[in-house]
């Protein structure tokens, strides 16, 4: 359009292309994350590359790497988004739309569930670090406690895991009578328990302690061994059995 000075012109504004609003078409071929996957492996990939290939689009004057690195900075890393919901996931500029909130979260419930079929198969759950990051995907990132039990076969083996109870966790609101009748429920021999630490910090407090030795107490009545007691935040945790804290032998 013709224009004169002090006269606006279109042909002035800066281009909006799709590779400037949410593309790697700037990109060497050989460094996009699905043709890098396809050439050379997905470990070859950085956790953000892979979650980029989820995601596929970014927002404007974003491309989908950098979305994909703010939302593994957003959570604290790949433990924290599996560990992450639906309305958590909505606040992310970019992840507002319900179809990639719904792929993201199927791909996260497929994680979970292999990390439980693993335990389930292996011949002996002795790990306390294996435990954890079961329970570290589940809870590590709830902004309330949690408190949950692994209940376990004769070899040590996951039966399931549940979460009982919510709020703060103090031995006026945990009912062993309701963890004894779930852990029937499954038969279990027996269980592990497990609780979270919103603020981040693992260190067991007394009342962890007494809460554990009467859970003990309970279900040794059952003939139903607790085996350990793990405290989880976001990339780390404590194992009771592991510090001698336990009132029984720890497996």
């Amino acid at each position: 359009m013709r224009h004169n000075a002090g006269t606006f012109s279109f042909h002035h504004l800066p281009c909006l292309t799709t590779d400037r609003i949410m593309g790697l078409d700037h990109l060497p071929t050989q460094s996009l994350p699905r043709e890098k996957l396809l050439a050379r492996g997905a470990t070859s990939l950085s956790d953000a590359e892979l979650l980029a290939i989820l995601l596929r689009t970014g927002t404007a004057g974003r491309n989908v790497l950098l979305m994909a690195q703010e939302v593994l900075d957003t959570f604290g890393g790949l433990a924290g988004l599996l560990s992450a919901d639906a309305a958590q996931l909505k606040a992310i500029k970019g992840l507002g739309g319900s179809a990639k909130r719904a792929e993201l979260l199927a791909v996260m419930e497929l994680a979970r569930r292999a990390v439980a079929q693993q335990l389930q198969q292996r011949a002996d759950l002795s790990s306390p670090e294996l435990a954890a990051q079961y329970v570290q995907m589940h809870l590590a990132h709830k902004s309330h406690e949690c408190f949950a039990v692994l209940f376990l076969d004769t070899q040590h083996r996951l039966i399931r895991m549940e979460t009982l109870f919510t709020g703060t966790i103090d031995q006026a609101n945990i009912y062993p009578r309701e963890i004894a009748l779930r852990a029937l429920h499954h038969q279990a021999a027996s269980v592990v328990l497990a609780h979270n630490h919103p603020s981040g910090h693992t260190e067991p407090s007394q009342a962890d302690i007494a809460l554990t030795q009467t859970l003990q107490q309970a279900l040794g009545l059952l003939d139903i061994d607790v085996l350990d007691h793990l405290i989880v935040a976001q990339g780390q945790f404590v194992s009771l059995a592991q510090r001698g804290l336990m009132s029984t032998p720890a497996r």
